[in-house]
Formats: structure tokens, C-alpha cells, sequence
């Protein structure tokens, strides 16, 4: 493939060849595109998963049981190994109806636990909107109040003036706090506290 004849060029690249051209995946966006129109390509076969482990199944015991141990199973070196199959199946088998037990009652409880919370949600729910519902009402009620005293006029300036602050009053308010915070104004009344020495001269 070092000349450029047409010897070393590939038989796909070919342009006299008749075979398709091999596409190769060069990113792994590309190669994801093939794999999903390789699976569009043929909608009606199966598709397997890879990775998927197939589910376990609780097999049928035996309808027939041969190599019946008795009382001294294993006692002799050519059974053992039957017995140990027999007994490794057996506790298998038990192991995957306890699984399949306990599987069945976390189900339970997730369902149960699942619809108590949903019951909570649905009350928490209505009662939000209850609550809202009340809001509206209220603000409803407030704004055809206030729409019916300013369609009647018997809103005036002065009404406004009375329900207005006095600027005096803030003011020397004001004065009063900015004192105390600061520690302004004289202290009255302060007492010494301990024990007062007098010196007899």
C-alpha cells in the first residue's frame, strides 16, 4: 500500500469494484448511529440486550427422584458426590423461595408506604388550596371595598392627612432612640455599688 498504484489499493476503495464500501465507526457517536439503524433496519426481530442476566426462576423439584439417600447418606466414597449435588440444589432452591418471600413483603411495604405519602400529599394539597382559595377570597372582598369607597368619593385629602404620620412626632422619636443606642443624654439617679470607706480626717 506504499505506491499509489492500482495494485495497493484496497478492494473496497476500488472504484471497478462492485462490494459496498465498509463503513467503519471512526467516533463513538458513529458507531452508536450504525447500531441504531442496524435495529431500525429490522423492526420486527428481537433485540437483545447485552449484559441483561435472565432472571432466576424458582425451579420445579424433581418428579422423580433417583439415587434416594437414606440415613447414612455419604457414607461411602462413591455416593458423596451425588449427595453433596442433591444437598447443594436443595438449599439453592431454598434460598431462592426465602429471596422470593422477602422480595413479596418489601413490595408490600413500599406499596404501603408509597400510598400512606401520596394520602399526605393529597391532604397537604387540598388544604394549600383551601388556604389559597381563602386568600383570594379576602384579597377579593379587600379590592371591592376599596373599589366601592373611591366610586363613592368619600375618600379626601384630609382623610389621608389623618391616617399620615406627624413628622414631629417621628422626629423627636427618633431623637430619643438614637440617644439611648448611643448612650447620650445624663443618667439619673446612679448609685454606687460596693462597699463606700469613709476616712475619718
Amino acid at each position: 500500500m506504499s505506491e499509489p498504484i492500482p495494485e495497493s489499493v484496497p478492494t473496497s476503495a476500488d472504484p471497478r469494484s462492485k462490494r459496498p464500501i465498509k463503513k467503519r465507526a471512526l467516533t463513538p457517536r458513529t458507531a452508536l448511529t450504525a447500531d441504531v439503524e442496524a435495529l431500525f433496519a429490522k423492526p420486527d426481530r428481537e433485540i437483545q440486550i447485552p449484559g441483561a442476566v435472565p432472571k432466576k426462576g424458582l425451579g420445579a423439584p424433581p418428579e422423580i427422584v433417583a439415587n434416594v439417600q437414606g440415613s447414612s447418606a455419604g457414607a461411602g466414597s462413591g455416593e458423596f458426590h451425588v449427595y453433596k449435588a442433591s444437598r447443594r440444589r436443595e438449599y439453592e432452591r431454598m434460598r431462592l423461595m426465602d429471596e422470593e418471600v422477602k422480595r413479596e413483603e418489601d413490595e408490600k411495604a413500599f406499596q404501603e408506604r408509597k400510598a400512606e405519602q401520596e394520602k399526605k400529599d393529597r391532604a397537604k394539597t387540598e388544604k394549600n388550596r383551601a388556604r389559597r382559595g381563602k386568600q383570594t377570597a379576602r384579597k377579593a372582598k379587600h379590592n371591592k371595598t376599596a373599589s366601592k369607597i373611591q366610586n363613592s368619593g368619600s375618600v379626601t385629602g384630609d382623610t389621608v392627612k389623618k391616617f399620615a404620620p406627624n413628622p414631629a412626632l417621628v422626629r423627636v422619636q427618633e431623637d430619643e432612640d438614637d440617644e439611648a443606642m448611643n448612650g447620650g443624654g445624663e443618667v439619673k439617679n446612679a448609685e454606687e455599688v460596693g462597699l463606700v470607706i469613709h476616712d475619718d480626717d
